[in-house]
């Protein structure tokens, strides 16, 4: 199977539907021209197919190994990282300042999306770099700034976030690496990490980590925390790289999925490190790094579960079983491609439109972390308001998704799917840990109702709200798009009413806030996706409207069709489950279990 990258279909949300030339004026150093978009996507999709989906597999299948402390990644990884940095794939979305190209995240989230289906594991070293690149940036000092960054952006160095310990992932109150002054300005970093992707490889000549450590005497609990730039080789005054830093790989991880990937138990001996921002401020500096993460881990769901629903199509068109009910399709064969049974096109159409409406939903996110840079104040708050409420949503719903849309690929498949002889399994195992690293699903849901809902008295969740009605109230007399507004109409009616049981059960008992959190961010994911689909259903009505014939609209309007009767139902299941609360759930004593 040959990973297709779906430039068209990008092409589309990004001028038809989100228009993202009109915002030219928001980015003064940037080049939203069309023709250069249009040529940035297009050569983005060949290098995807050409260069990373031939070494996804074989990959897969060889792993990364470990000698002492070197780590060696699959054959030809190394090289087709070097080509993706001569070819200026890693410094898109990085300032000019530090060498970047300075380019819109939406134009960057774009190319992410072929770079994570044509292989997750490989895409994931330039991902954490950029997390690791825009924490510094956000916080560090000038001169840490000029030491590391520029060579980040370029991708000649990579970069890494540590934040998990043995006995410590969601309550990072409890890390126990320390940080002792050393008088100079640097700390001696001393620890333990675990699953530090990408924490040691073949691919560049210095790893610069971020790491959160307690300084010496800090108070307990995450107050305590600060965050270090550690290199894994020390940084001259020139710029050269000098001697070998305390740091070093004591493990790796054997996983089930993601086996490209690095993943690595990191031992920190009296490592220098430099601190980032202020003592005590690590986890505000660390959430810069963990959001970028967050958005990067729902695009990577989003990512495979469209290069598993690819597969899919092309088993479902050529794999010969039984006869349609309706009579032969494939008189001269001995039996018709699967593809004409309604369950697997039932498989399929579920695939396509959720792909579909979450990659509008990610180039929509993508398009607001630009706005909150705007020199409009108005339009960089909104955006900020937006990017703090969906962040968790998109994470956690793509990758909820992106793994279901990966075990449909194995179901369409049948007993091929479940051998390692067809793609459909590597899809699996490694859209499973999207739903689980940087901050688990349920951790997102309980993120949204407790802290992004009620921020700012619920200001962002207001706007959204009034977003949807201003579509709804501009749309709703167009014939042609009234099961698209109605459909998300109603499904933003359902998310209003499970905002107000949260507003009126939630704080009363916190318990039924969290027993609920999971059902409603679904709801919040079903209106995201209304919202795309009612966007990208007008766009294509304009062009079928304005004489196009291109068969593309048509099916892009199926395609929605099938959203709106057979997913969106599903909101009234979630609510109804949301208004149950916490009783059922906490009644039972744990031995019960």
């Amino acid at each position: 199977m040959a990973y297709k990258a779906p430039v068209r279909d990008l092409s589309f949300v990004l001028h038809d539907v989100l228009e993202v030339e009109r915002y030219a004026n928001h980015f003064a150093d940037a080049d939203l021209s069309r023709d250069l978009i249009d040529q940035i996507i297009e050569e983005g999709g060949k290098f995807a197919e050409e260069v990373i989906a031939p070494i996804n597999r074989p990959g897969d299948q060889e792993g990364c190994r470990i000698e002492g402390d070197v780590v060696t990644t699959p054959k030809g990884w190394k090289e087709a990282y070097h080509q993706m940095v001569e070819a200026g794939w890693t410094s898109l979305a990085f300032g000019t300042k530090y060498g970047g190209q300075g380019l819109p995240s939406i134009v960057s989230m774009a190319v992410g999306q072929f770079t994570a289906a044509a292989s997750a594991a490989f895409s994931m070293y330039p991902g954490l770099t950029g997390g690791a690149y825009h924490g510094i940036e956000a916080s560090a000092s000038d001169e840490l700034k000029q030491k590391y960054l520029p060579k980040m952006a370029t991708g000649e160095w990579t970069g890494t976030m540590n934040l998990t310990e043995p006995q410590c992932g969601t309550d990072l109150g409890m890390v126990r690496t320390k940080a002792v002054p050393n008088g100079d300005g640097s700390y001696s970093i001393t620890g333990q990490k675990i699953w530090i992707s990408a924490g040691e490889h073949d691919f560049a000549d210095n790893i610069i980590h971020t790491v959160l450590a307690r300084v010496e005497g800090a108070v307990p609990g995450i107050k305590g925390l600060s965050l270090f730039v550690v290199p894994k080789f020390l940084v001259n005054e020139d710029g050269s790289i000098g001697e070998r830093n305390g740091v070093s790989c004591a493990g790796l991880e054997h996983k089930m999925g993601i086996h490209g990937n690095a993943t690595c138990v990191m031992a920190y001996e009296n490592a220098k490190g430099w601190l980032i921002g202020e003592e005590g401020r690590g986890m505000n500096n660390m959430f810069v790094v963990m959001n970028e993460a967050r958005l990067g881990t729902g695009l990577q769901g989003l990512a495979i579960g469209d290069a598993a629903y690819q597969a899919a199509v092309e088993f479902a068109n050529d794999r010969l079983q039984g006869r349609a009910l309706t009579g032969a399709k494939n008189p001269d064969g001995p039996a018709d491609p699967i593809m004409v049974h309604p369950d697997v096109r039932r498989m399929l159409l579920e695939s396509k439109a959720f792909v579909e409406g979450g990659r509008a939903f990610i180039l929509w996110t993508a398009l607001q972390a630009d706005l909150q840079k705007s020199s409009d104040e108005a339009t960089a708050t909104k955006a900020k308001d937006y990017m703090g409420l969906i962040t968790p949503v998109l994470k956690a719903y793509l990758t909820d998704k992106g793994f279901h849309v990966a075990s449909l690929a194995m179901q369409v498949h049948g007993g091929s799917g479940y051998t390692e002889h067809f793609p459909a399994s590597q899809y699996l195992r490694d859209a499973r840990i999207t739903m689980i690293y940087e901050g688990t699903n349920g951790i997102q849901a309980l993120d949204l109702v407790g802290r992004k809902l009620p921020s700012n008295g619920g200001r962002a969740i207001m706007s959204w709200f009034a977003d949807i009605d201003a579509f709804v109230a501009e749309n709703g007399e167009d014939e042609a798009l009234k099961p698209f507004v109605d459909g998300l109409a109603d499904t933003k009616k359902k998310l209003q009413e499970g905002t107000m049981w949260l507003m009126q059960n939630g704080m009363a008992n916190p318990d039924n806030a969290a027993a609920a959190s999971t059902d409603y961010l679904h709801i919040f994911g079903l209106t995201a996706l209304a919202y795309m689909w009612a966007q990208m259903a007008k766009s294509a009505q304009a062009k079928i409207a304005a004489g196009d014939a291109d068969p593309y609209y048509a099916t892009k309007l199926q395609t929605g069709q099938y959203f709106v009767e057979r997913i969106l139902p599903d909101a009234a299941a979630h609510l109804a489950k949301l208004k149950t609360g916490a009783e059922v759930l906490m009644q039972m004593p744990a031995e019960a279990f």
